[in-house]
């Protein structure tokens, strides 16, 4: 207990903490009023495991049933209070203890981010391949897995209308016009791609290497009549051919991996045309280069990457692209994952039926862990526009705000369709 005894006594100043050990000694952290948080480490190992890597060691910990957190509060709460205490120091604080540890994880996420088709379509696989029916239990009824766009206050907007903000807010800075060809890559669940066709009749090729993720995108455009329009392929993006006006995407550069971005930006230039415009909308770091957290690699996102926006600009350059805008969308993801965590939360049984009670504690620690990252730690989200000729779009952003407000006024949000209060007045 003492490697973590000496972490949180170095790390925990506002608010209070009490731990209780396996053998029943119990430790107290911090100072101030209120009620404490109130952990317990039900095995032997618990304390060293958290404090060798706790970024690793506490997920795993809290998975096995090592690690309780006390009513009334959750792990959420557990990881905002300690992330919140720690934050002056960075990622440093949580990262692996030991410069052997610190080494072995630098290299390993680096032998991580190659990824090549094989590996890409495999780690494709284990996140998205999922059950359809756990995606719908948390996300909207959209299904976007990606931040929603709070442009007022978090608390008096639903998921549903955040999504079709953020939707709106993607589509203006692509300045499309009707019939045009859009390549939208990383097309998870469909619903960009078919919003893009429904406001502007475009034809959009999407493209993802999630069989059950395609499977799902064809259904919902044969249901909207749309198939011959909105076209989805299992492809990686490496083998598409053609040419488009367009091309989209988002929450797709994390899974690209940092040796592949010349081939992606490379590829990419290929495939628009000489007046083409590129949108890109991933997670980012506000800060320099570093390299993906033990517990996503392992759990949640193998072969992911968080870029920094230096290695996004640097790397485009050398493809001839010309970066013409560039937005930090700060907070708007720690909000999106509050409410996923809340969702899930509510659907708990559910969860646990389909998979079981370790796998829920997983979730429940990947949603929190990200929302800190978010909220207290120096993630944010990028928007980029890249042009190959600077004469693709207007000179000013304005565009940007017209069309955004355009869209959000041609199209109400739907309601979330699991609202206990939804289906109670349904009822």
């Amino acid at each position: 207990m003492w490697l973590l005894d000496t972490f949180l006594k170095r790390g925990i100043r506002d608010g209070r903490l009490v731990v209780t050990d396996h053998d029943g000694k119990v430790f107290e952290y911090g100072s101030g009023p209120g009620d404490p948080i109130r952990i317990r480490l039900t095995d032997a190992r618990a304390a060293n495991h958290i404090a060798r890597y706790p970024q690793l060691g506490a997920g795993e910990a809290f998975m096995r049933g090592w690690l309780v957190v006390e009513d009334p509060h959750d792990i959420r709460d557990l990881l905002l209070f300690v992330t919140a205490n720690t934050k002056s120091d960075g990622d440093a604080a949580i990262q692996a203890r030991g410069a052997l540890r610190r080494t072995a994880d630098k290299l390993l996420a680096m032998a991580d981010s190659v990824n090549l088709r094989g590996k890409a379509a495999r780690n494709a696989a284990h996140t998205y391949n999922l059950t359809r029916r756990l995606y719908e239990l948390f996300l909207d009824e959209d299904r976007q897995y990606t931040m929603a766009y709070y442009r007022g206050d978090p608390e008096a907007t639903s998921l549903e209308q955040a999504q079709l903000d953020k939707k709106a807010h993607l589509a203006a800075k692509l300045y499309l016009k009707p019939g045009m060809k859009v390549l939208d890559i990383g097309c998870g669940w469909g619903g960009f791609a078919l919003y893009l066709h429904r406001h502007y009749g475009c034809e959009v090729l999407g493209v993802a290497l999630a069989e059950d993720q395609i499977a799902f995108c064809r259904e919902r455009a044969a249901a909207e009549g749309v198939a011959d329009k909105v076209r989805f392929e299992l492809m990686d993006y490496r083998d598409v051919t053609g040419e488009f006006d367009r091309i989209s995407s988002v929450g797709l550069l994390e899974h690209v991996g940092t040796p592949h971005y010349p081939q992606f930006y490379e590829h990419t230039a290929r495939l628009l045309k000489p007046d083409g415009v590129m949108l890109s909308h991933c997670c980012g770091r506000a800060g320099p280069p570093g390299r993906t957290d033990a517990f996503t690699r392992k759990y949640i996102f193998p072969g992911g990457y968080i870029p920094a926006l230096s290695e996004l600009v640097t790397q485009s350059e050398k493809a001839g692209w010309q970066v013409m805008d560039v937005e930090a969308m700060r907070f708007h993801y720690s909000h999106t994952l509050e409410e996923w965590y809340n969702r899930t939360v509510l659907h708990r049984d559910e969860i646990v039926a389909l998979y079981d009670e370790q796998f829920y504690r997983m979730w429940l620690f990947y949603l929190a862990g990200a929302e800190q990252a978010f909220r207290n730690g120096s993630l944010v989200n990028w928007q980029l526009i890249y042009v190959k000729d600077r004469t693709a779009i207007p000179m000013t952003r304005e565009f940007i705000e017209l069309e955004s407000a355009r869209l959000r006024n041609a199209e109400t949000a739907p309601a979330w369709h699991l609202d206990p209060a939804f289906r109670e007045a349904a009822e």
